[in-house]
């Protein structure tokens, strides 16, 4: 059986990309605790890098759309390394949101670049199926960052954390520029002031921008719960550790299984049945985390797992198909509102965590997911491409 390196290297990218961009919510009690910082304060170390991202991503497919993808996607590989390394040794809190902060400027070229790269490497009907491959490494590596950080400073300390994370970047970097073929059907804009005129052309699209509107979603509610399940946790009467914390993160496995076959559901059921059904029992699982059980809370957390990884791999998949030109740009523009999301996952939230604890925080997602629900039945009109 032959071997598809392209897979391969696609997910080795979604892997190294959010192995990084997520492993400090597993630390987030510890460091609030060592910097003697608020939850709402500690969770800037994730809107730091979530904010980078949404400012950086129209501008890297820009970049894209001129230099090509693997020369963009294998040198912010190399890039993250810096960054990773400096957050290890930040003596402050202040410091180590900066450097977050770069480390999530580099990122974009890597996640929104490999996407567009399978929209143009793969016929329609297969690039949801890869697409569905690289959302499930994207989530293997959101765990594995979460549980090696987790158990590392557990083992010893935050620092050697992400000293280890940076190590697990260059090999990974290596990999990616090995395996991943230079692009064939690349078609190289003009000039970046052209490559901004098809972005511009893209919030023409109101499919396009539904879509971007449901991927600011999307990840408003997986940051929003996934960074204050960890001081509900961390608080009477479950009182997990760091290292506990970063294994509840397995729940993301539920997203690697289930995405892989997002082009056969998709093919099956129709996008806008898929995901609003989707929706709907993602709401079903927030509620389950209510329950005053830690088995109850873990479950609750794996249907909501699965149940973003699939929203997020239809939406991304649908975003470059439906861009007829500068897919690089169409999905920058989709990453920036997906991190705009982020940023405000990780902040509004923190809000209803003050006033009312987590039910303020499920019940601000459990709103945000109706409020995608609408627009997807509304807008999300587009023939379902089948799958293989």
């Amino acid at each position: 059986m032959r071997i598809d390196r392209r897979r391969i290297a696609v997910a080795v990218a979604g892997f190294s990309a959010f192995v990084n961009l997520y492993a400090p919510q597993a630390l987030l009690p510890s460091l609030a605790r060592e910097f003697g910082t608020s939850a709402a304060d500690t969770s800037m170390t994730i809107t730091a890098s979530t904010l980078a991202v949404a400012l950086i991503a129209p501008f890297t497919g820009a970049v894209a759309d001129v230099l090509g993808r693997k020369r963009v996607i294998v040198t912010a590989m190399f890039a993250l390394i810096v960054p990773t390394i400096m957050v290890a040794f930040s003596p402050t809190i202040h410091a180590l949101i900066f450097w977050r902060f770069v480390q999530g400027l580099t990122l974009p070229p890597i996640f929104a670049v490999t996407v567009a790269y399978v929209g143009e490497e793969w016929p329609p009907a297969q690039a949801i199926a890869v697409t569905g491959i690289y959302t499930s490494a994207a989530g293997l590596g959101g765990f594995a960052g979460r549980f090696l950080a987790g158990v590392v400073a557990d083992l010893s300390n935050w620092h050697l954390a992400f000293l280890s994370l940076a190590v697990l970047t260059l090999v990974l970097a290596v990999g990616v520029a090995t395996l991943l073929p230079t692009e064939r059907h690349f078609v190289r804009s003009k000039s970046f002031l052209a490559s901004g005129r098809q972005m511009l052309r893209h919030l023409g699209n109101r499919q396009l921008v539904a879509t971007y509107a449901v991927g600011f979603g999307v990840l408003f509610c997986f940051i929003g719960t996934f960074t204050y399940v960890n001081f509900h946790l961390a608080a009477p009467p479950f009182r997990l550790s760091a290292t506990w914390l970063g294994a509840i993160f397995v729940v993301y496995l539920t997203g690697s299984a289930i995405t892989p076959l997002t082009g056969r559901a998709v093919a099956r059921f129709g996008r806008r049945p898929l995901v609003g059904g989707t929706i709907a029992i993602w709401i079903c699982g927030l509620l389950v985390t209510l329950a005053p059980s830690l088995p109850a809370i873990v479950l609750g957390l794996a249907v909501t797992a699965g149940c973003g990884f699939l929203c997020q791999a239809v939406s991304t998949g649908f975003v470059a198909m439906t861009a007829q030109e500068g897919h690089s740009s169409a999905v920058g523009l989709y990453v920036t509102w997906y991190y705009v999301g982020g940023s405000a996952g990780a902040a509004l939230p923190g809000l209803a965590w003050n006033a009312f604890g987590w039910p303020g925080c499920v019940a601000t997602v459990v709103l945000t997911l109706i409020l995608m629900g609408l627009i997807v039945w509304r807008f999300w009109t587009t023939p379902v491409v089948k799958a293989l």
